[in-house]
């Protein structure tokens, strides 16, 4: 199968939430210029959107139907997630200099890639918690602030509190004693604790 047809997907599938993308099968009588130019432009704009992206997530999503691709974007789109498929190639020449290039060994089969520029932890429970009830969903890394970020750390990052549960607790001990500000400090889940320390081997292997 040539470039250009391998390509094409499912429209459900491919395409920034709201983005000016549209995604035709092309032939090569005609269309090959034009798509060759398409996928230049692409490029350039996911590189954009890799250089402020916070946190990104990689999932195979073969077997998704496209029932359940419509209920994970809708899930997403809710978290504030930027969400597509994509072909590796095209997605290993955008992280390219971005905090995503910890990927590029990552990109191997189907990728969707989900792109986060806020609070990470929203979005990677939603994914997990997307793969816990649909098998044809599976993690396959992350990345968080440029370090690379295996399922695992992903299903520890997911358990996390939010930014926003974190702060509500934080301003809950400011008129408390000093105690109840170290126990809220206490109470933050060892899977931080497991994320940092699996980010931490990683950048010393």
């Amino acid at each position: 199968m040539d470039e250009v047809a391998e390509w094409s997907a499912p429209d459900l599938l491919i395409g920034w939430d709201g983005g000016s993308h549209a995604t035709r099968k092309s032939t090569r009588k005609g269309g090959e210029a034009l798509n060759k130019q398409s996928k230049q432009d692409l490029v350039a704009e996911l590189a954009e959107r890799l250089k402020v992206t916070k946190a990104a997530f990689l999932a195979d999503y073969r077997g998704l139907n496209v029932e359940k691709a419509t209920e994970l974007r809708r899930k997403l789109r809710a978290a504030g997630v930027e969400y597509r498929v994509v072909k590796n190639t095209l997605l290993r020449l955008a992280a390219k200099g971005t905090p995503a290039a910890c990927l590029d060994a990552e990109l191997k089969g189907p990728t969707a890639v989900a792109l986060v520029t806020g609070d990470p932890v929203a979005p990677a429970k939603a994914l997990v918690e997307f793969a816990k009830a649909n098998q044809a969903f599976e993690l396959k890394a992350g990345m968080l602030d440029g370090k690379l970020l295996k399922a695992a750390d992903v299903k520890a990052l997911a358990e996390l509190p939010s930014r926003e549960v974190l702060l509500a607790k934080l301003l809950g001990t400011l008129n408390a004693p000093t105690g109840n500000f170290v126990g809220v400090l206490a109470a933050i889940p060892r899977s931080l604790v497991q994320v940092l320390s699996a980010v931490k081997d990683q950048k010393a292997a």
